[in-house]
């Protein structure tokens, strides 16, 4: 496999482009507070300051996060319409899409996203922010659970950490840590001082979550409420090679977890079966001499669970597996690289940010097929969905740029695939 773009690499370790149209900026409360003012809208414009009073719009929305220049696109998924691209003073390549699109109800609710060495709540009307935990990585990922009671973090070096957040607005403790395992004793491959948790997805009974273990090639299965390892399984390939097993996503219905792994000749996808959610059984492993795309990295899995959508970013494409059966179904040529997709809220429209061209590929889950090409911001990344969102003033921000010049960062800038070492 091509050696992927590593932002956070020294420049003796892998070749890159120069990071241009931004700044790394660790905690600069007054760019936050500066760029997060204002609300966007049907008339792609921004507000200089939040009114409560503006209007809720009851519209499915994709929020699609450019790690360019720290605005946020704003897609209306009922039209295929961007209907505004705003700074908000950070960027985000993982933000929480599995459960909490379901789960917002009102502007007041929250985003959850990987930001600023750590996870952040933002409220998805203004994006401001609701709280802020760092987790002592760089490097994160998280999920909400399905009844919106927890977030849980896979924080991978040199943390290796899981952590349990409380998501549930009305409590008290909000934001804060409830649980966490410090895993770094498991220690992992050659000179890694840990397993390396990367990723994590939620089986929808919300008792169990999957962690791939990069550094470990293991999958860790940890009991949400009792907050502890209950399972990890081996993921062993033939010739003795690590298979790296990375990110994972879970099937609507819970039969079915995706794993992809960065090892071998142009990485893997690995097939689970989870109809006994504490005991995953690997199924099936698909390679590109089976007709997967080269360099896979994220999934989604269709509404129905029939068919997983891996972002295969080495061959700028989108490879859809038949879940039944195993097989690759077929390839949607999306033109350049991306790395993550977000469904809209009710999941009949995946919504894919191509990095590399600056616009998102619309995938219409019933035909299989891209059905349209959206203009964004500056390279997208990573997107999620929410039902609301707030009608615009009409008025016209700055950028942050133009604000600071600087914006908080998401782990993962440029073409990242996020499996180097921090």
């Amino acid at each position: 496999m091509d050696d992927p773009i590593y932002p956070n690499a020294s420049d003796s370790d892998v070749p890159r482009p120069a990071i241009s149209r931004r700044t790394i900026l660790a905690g600069s409360a007054a760019a936050g507070t500066a760029a997060t003012a204002g609300c966007l809208g049907d008339g792609g414009t921004n507000s200089d300051e939040t009114d409560p009073e503006q209007a809720v719009v009851d519209r499915s929305t994709v929020y699609v996060f450019n790690t360019g220049d720290g605005t946020v696109s704003v897609i209306d998924s009922e039209t295929d319409s961007v209907v505004g691209t705003r700074s908000i003073g950070l960027t985000s390549s993982f933000p929480s899409n599995q459960f909490t699109p379901q789960l917002i109800e009102e502007p007041s609710d929250s985003l959850w996203l990987n930001v600023d060495d750590g996870v952040r709540a933002v409220d998805v009307g203004s994006f401001e922010q609701q709280g802020h935990v760092e987790t002592g990585s760089g490097a994160n990922w998280q999920e909400q659970t399905p009844d919106g009671e927890y977030i849980v973090v896979s924080a991978r070096e040199p943390a290796h950490r899981q952590l349990r957040l409380d998501a549930d607005r009305d409590s008290e403790s909000f934001g804060e840590i409830t649980a966490e395992l410090d895993r770094s004793s498991e220690g992992g491959r050659g000179d890694n001082d840990g397993p390396g948790p990367c990723d994590v997805t939620i089986h929808p009974d919300g008792e169990y979550a999957y962690v791939p273990d990069l550094f470990g090639d293991t999958l860790t299965v940890i009991d949400i409420e009792a907050f502890e390892v209950v399972r990890q399984v081996a993921v062993e390939s033939g010739d003795g090679s690590a298979v790296e097993p990375w990110m994972g996503t879970v099937s609507w219905d819970g039969s079915t977890l995706l794993v992809e792994n960065n090892g071998g000749d142009g990485g893997s996808e690995s097939l689970w079966d989870v109809s006994d959610p504490a005991d995953p059984v690997e199924m099936a492993r698909i390679a590109p001499a089976d007709g997967l795309g080269r360099g896979p990295l994220t999934s989604e899995i269709g509404p129905n669970s029939e068919y997983g959508y891996v972002f295969t970013r080495e061959t700028a494409d989108v490879t859809v597996i038949d879940l039944a059966t195993g097989e690759v179904d077929d390839r949607l040529d999306l033109g350049g690289r991306a790395f993550v997709g977000s469904w809209n809220v009710a999941r009949s429209k995946l919504y894919v940010p191509v990095q590399t061209d600056d616009e998102v590929a619309v995938i219409d889950s019933e035909r299989r097929e891209i059905v349209d090409r959206l203009d964004v911001g500056a390279e997208p990344y990573g997107a999620t969905a929410a039902p609301v969102r707030r009608e615009s003033n009409g008025e016209t921000a700055a950028s942050i740029e133009q604000i600071a010049g600087e914006y908080e960062t998401t782990y993962c800038l440029g073409q990242c695939a996020c499996g180097h070492e921090l």
